[in-house]
């Protein structure tokens, strides 16, 4: 009897796998490997890359410990595999199988490799759906047909009925509202400390990895000191509860908020830092709810800090996945501003005398890690503004974050951050001045640009660039009804003025290296 090759992915590391389920210890094997095709197609951080190979290891050595028979290419093996088709090949030449099974990828790419396998190697292919999400492809598809706006609010509301998370016994939302993000945009006030971050020290294993990771990859942006993620289920339990007592309780107020200060409290206040744990499936997302809502259940936790929380996962998190494979693959090159500019040089270097880009790059570069607004709001809204090429900034965002899979990366970026793809996602581009970027944070005072001034050579740039971004692209956005506040506003301008946002940005856009 032959049994069945079950590939396991890196970003599959969940013991409820459907590519495992039935399986037959006795004759079937599992497949994992660390390949470079999938360590270099961008250039990924080195923490991400350490990450990713370690939790890697941890999960065959629980898969081994369970009693199942595990074929393990590492990076560093005498003859490493290149590519996962090398890996499987080799494999197949090793044994006789009579399938191979796989749970679908996560990426386009991927999966269109995946579904060449069978004519390439002779054998059938069974492509399980992911169930490690709560809304699949084709009931996400169903909820989209039809529909002349894909706003994330209505999605969500279907998946609060759909998991009974919040909701009262009627079957209304708790509290009598479905979403709470009004009372989710608290400015930090200095004198409340964020929470300690929950720490995991490397083992030996991981100690090993990152070696490893440092010898092969040593140009990728980013730093590897100070590692300091969970590898392995438990750890990654025990960093999710850390921030349930610590964190979760201030989580709904300051969620927007922004701070520069030393060392980890600043990187992550009072945030979760788990996308990348629900990612590669070391973490469940519906339990990761459930329990977010007993803590609201149990008094400990506001409201606004549950429901905001359980918003991200089962509202933002799914839906952009949703999006993701709806639009595949042509929203990969959405590009509705024509928007060309290079990414500046300072992405990578983060030497810029803007502050809140150089805290926020410099975060990334040590951390692999940004929350939500500091991506959407400081890096996004800065390419936004100053036209960069949507597929250099999706690039960069999936290189150096640790939790970016392009499933989630990719609407992020060109849907949210840049509005690429028109409106498909959001009903307005995310553009701002510098005034937004001071009430969220503290960056502008310890910055050498004044965000209270709004033209000349010590004026902030966000402010600037943000009319215009405005006035560059008047034809496409005066339509738009949650734009004509700003639009009117910038009727009034005097000719002078509007000619001085055009100097000046002229002027800036020469000191990223580009004319403007």
């Amino acid at each position: 009897m032959s049994g069945a090759l079950r590939l396991v992915l890196g970003d599959q590391l969940t013991p409820h796998l459907s590519a495992l389920r039935g399986i037959d210890p006795a004759h079937d094997l599992i497949l994992m490997a660390e390949v470079q095709a999938e360590a270099t197609y961008v250039r990924h951080h080195p923490k991400k890359l350490g990450f990713f190979f370690a939790a890697m290891r941890h999960h065959a050595e629980a898969l081994r410990a369970a009693g199942h028979r595990v074929r393990y290419f590492r990076l560093d093996d005498t003859m490493p595999c290149h590519s996962l088709g090398e890996a499987i090949a080799r494999t197949l030449a090793e044994g006789r199988y009579g399938r191979l099974i796989v749970t679908a990828p996560g990426e386009w790419r991927l999966l269109a490799e995946v579904e060449s396998w069978a004519a390439r190697f002779g054998l059938p292919v069974d492509i399980r759906p992911d169930d490690h999400f709560l809304c699949t492809r084709e009931e996400f598809a169903a909820w989209a047909n039809g529909r002349k706006g894909l706003r994330m609010e209505f999605f969500y509301r279907d998946m609060r009925r759909r998991t009974g998370l919040l909701l009262a016994a009627d079957g209304a939302p708790e509290g009598g509202s479905w979403n709470y993000d009004a009372e989710n945009r608290g400015a930090l006030p200095e004198a409340i400390p964020a929470p300690g971050l929950f720490r995991v020290p490397p083992d030996d294993e991981t100690c090993a990895v990152l070696a490893l990771v440092a010898e092969r990859f040593p140009d990728h942006f980013g730093d590897l000191e100070g590692f300091d993620y969970a590898v392995t289920r438990s750890n990654a339990e025990a960093a999710f509860e850390h921030f349930c007592r610590h964190a979760l309780p201030q989580f709904g107020t300051y969620q927007d908020a922004m701070r520069q200060a030393g060392g980890a409290e600043g990187d992550v206040l009072f945030h979760a830092r788990i996308a990348l744990y629900l990612n590669v499936g070391l973490l469940d997302p519906l339990q990761a709810c459930r329990r977010a809502e007993a803590e609201y259940r149990a008094g400990r936790v506001p409201l606004n800090a549950a429901e905001g929380f359980i918003r991200q996962i089962i509202g933002w998190r799914e839906y952009v996945r949703g999006i993701y494979w709806l639009k595949m693959p042509d929203y990969a090159a959405v590009n509705y501003f024509e928007a060309r500019r290079p990414l500046p040089d300072f992405f990578w270097s983060g030497e810029t005398d803007l502050n809140c880009l150089r805290q926020v790059i410099g975060q990334t570069k040590r951390t692999a890690y940004a929350h939500h607004i500091q991506r959407l709001m400081v890096t996004g809204n800065f390419a936004l503004l100053i036209g960069a090429d949507p597929a250099a900034v999706a690039e960069w965002y999936l290189a150096v974050y640790a939790d970016a899979v392009e499933w989630v990366e990719l609407p992020n970026v060109v849907g949210m951050a840049l509005f690429a793809d028109g409106g498909t996602m959001a009903s307005k581009p995310y553009a701002a001045s510098g005034t937004y970027i001071d009430k969220m944070s503290n960056y502008c005072r310890r910055c050498r640009f004044d965000p209270a001034k709004k033209n000349g050579p010590k004026a902030c740039p966000f402010n600037y660039l943000y009319w215009d971004f405005l006035m560059r692209n008047r034809e496409k956005l005066r339509g738009n009804p949650r734009l004509a506040i700003p639009y009117r506003t910038l009727d009034k301008l005097p000719e002078a003025r509007q000619a001085a946002i055009a100097e000046d940005t002229r002027r800036f856009l020469k000191t990223l290296g580009e004319a403007a």
